[in-house]
């Protein structure tokens, strides 16, 4: 769904900034020497230069790193290869899977001291646990919800999309998974499992008079609200955030009553992972306040889970602004999807996309 928005974004850091960097949270080399494999997306948070350097001198553990290009590839990666990874970052969606196939052992959330302060909605995710034992600390999230011009009325329901006062004026994230939940949320169903489907496809279709454009990349969306081609639309939280600081777009993330279409991905150590207890370092390592700040405000990074972390940001920073924890109150994770659940989703929206061409 969000993948490739949450890590293509991610640009490296210059070196300077590791004379920068304290990590007086973490222990002092608690660990004999040694090593963690870390599977990840590349250049997705885990394998930023600075932060390893840091990690490595404080605790004498070296962090390496192997990488997928798909969430199937890391779950294959995970099966075909017993005892190679140490860490590894999957989606909430994805989380259930692989503890249903043993692929993930419990937490020993003593050994993760900044996770006593990750949000508690997020961490009671249901994806992330199993039988009262968690699975996964919660990493990072964001959400797509409404995105609008600064200055227009802001709105507080997803049903501003078909209002004639946007006719010929919004986009729509070329998403089935996404359109699907919010044709569920504004039928007042469950994004997930809704069990009207007539109800969603009839509610996305109410939007054609005022359909613009399908977007499907970043790069297009800031080409196209700078042209002005459309004034609302369904947007990334993240994506608001860059395209209004590196941009210099004059755009507002909304999210309405009915709360946004969310995701969130977690830390998880493998049930053959050779050494667990270096990678629990290193996940309290990445859900560091002193790590998230240098991340967010000098990269760019999504929402920290850990209160703490996104509190520590400065006041006006717009991933603070935009990410408030209020709104995870009302937000929809998305969850694993089964197959043929997924085929009627795409077979909407494909139904929909067709009925806009006309």
């Amino acid at each position: 769904m969000t993948e490739l928005t949450r890590r293509n974004t991610m640009k490296l850091m210059s070196a300077a900034l590791i004379a920068g960097v304290s990590i007086s949270t973490l222990p002092r080399k608690a660990f004999s020497a040694g090593s963690i494999t870390v599977l990840n997306w590349q250049g997705y948070g885990t394998d930023e230069a600075w932060s390893l350097k840091a990690f490595t001198e404080k605790t004498g553990i070296t962090v390496v790193h192997d990488y997928y290009s798909s969430e199937s590839e890391m779950l294959t990666k995970m099966r075909t290869n017993p005892g190679a990874y140490d860490l590894v970052i999957l989606n909430a969606a994805r989380c259930a899977q692989a503890v249903a196939e043993d692929l993930l052992q419990p937490i020993d959330f003593s050994k993760v001291p900044n996770a006593s302060t990750v949000d508690e909605t997020l961490r009671a995710n249901p994806n992330f646990s199993k039988d009262g034992k968690g699975y996964a600390v919660p990493w990072v999230w964001g959400m797509t919800s409404l995105a609008i011009r600064e200055g227009m009325t802001v709105p507080d329901s997803y049903a501003v999309l078909a209002d004639p006062a946007y006719k010929g004026r919004v986009a729509m994230d070329d998403d089935a998974i996404i359109n699907v939940g919010v044709g569920a949320l504004m039928s007042g169903q469950d994004i997930n499992d809704p069990k009207d489907l007539a109800a969603v496809t009839a509610a996305l279709k109410s939007i054609k008079p005022n359909v613009k454009l399908l977007w499907s990349t970043e790069d297009q969306w800031n080409k196209s609200f700078a042209a002005k081609e459309f004034d609302l639309s369904l947007f990334w939280s993240g994506g608001s955030v860059r395209s209004k600081r590196v941009s210099k777009l004059p755009v507002q993330f909304v999210v309405p009553k009915e709360g946004g279409v969310g995701w969130v991905d977690g830390l998880g150590v493998p049930a053959s992972a050779p050494n667990p207890e270096g990678a629990l370092a290193f996940v309290n390592w990445m859900i560091d306040p002193i790590f998230y700040v240098e991340w967010a405000t000098k990269i760019g990074a999504p929402a920290s889970s850990n209160s703490a972390a996104l509190s520590a940001l400065p006041a006006d920073d717009l991933t603070r602004l935009v990410h408030k924890t209020e709104y995870l109150k009302t937000t929809s994770f998305v969850s694993g999807i089964p197959d043929d659940r997924r085929e009627a989703f795409n077979n909407i929206w494909q139904e929909v996309k067709a009925f806009y061409a006309e």
